[in-house]
């Protein structure tokens, strides 16, 4: 069967015209669909993780409602916070872990990585539950903990390193500050 011209196909230079879908043996494959549980299976760690992961210290949480997302991305401005379905369906680095934000003062979450290298990383304090931010109420953190603007920071801000075992990061929340700025709360 030959390949229908059109949003699934092939572009000659190894994508798909009109469509954000892979090339996968020479014809168009769609996306996987987005849903919450994308990136949880690869990035939940094992007990006693040994292998490639990031251990996140999550500092000056606001309080303790809702839940935390931990996402990785590939350290690049293009896939940095790029749509999980796109990365995952382009066979790029996509990693999530979400929980209860649990009560302790400074959170540890675990996420496993494919392998060494550099990476990026979100945490999203979502306090009201609802899977999506709200920037006069949730907050956000990255690694390397970045100044924010009112913009994304670039990737090369957020970009850390991992090594064959554990990496500890430490990520500091920002939340809306007042009536125009977001920052860490005071103290944090």
């Amino acid at each position: 069967m030959r390949e229908q011209a059109g949003p699934l196909a092939p572009d000659g230079a190894g994508a798909c015209r009109n469509h954000p879908g892979r090339l996968d043996a020479g014809r168009c494959r769609p996306l996987p669909p987005s849903t919450p549980d994308l990136g949880k299976a690869e990035g939940q760690c094992r007990p006693g993780e040994h292998g490639p992961s990031f251990l996140v210290d999550i500092l000056g949480l606001k309080d303790h409602t809702g839940r935390l997302k931990l996402e990785v991305y590939p350290a690049n401005d293009a896939d940095f916070l790029a749509d999980d379905n796109v990365l995952v369906g382009a066979g790029k680095t996509f990693r999530r872990v979400e929980v209860n934000t649990p009560a302790e003062p400074t959170p540890r979450l675990c996420v496993r990585l494919p392998g060494p290298g550099q990476y990026t990383v979100s945490v999203l304090h979502d306090r009201d539950n609802n899977r999506k931010f709200n920037w006069q109420r949730d907050g956000i953190g990255f690694s390397g903990n970045p100044r924010l603007g009112w913009s994304k920071p670039k990737a090369a801000s957020a970009t850390v390193s991992a090594g064959n075992g554990p990496t500890t990061l430490r990520i500091v929340m920002n939340y809306r500050n007042g009536l125009m700025s977001v920052g860490p709360l005071k103290g944090a």
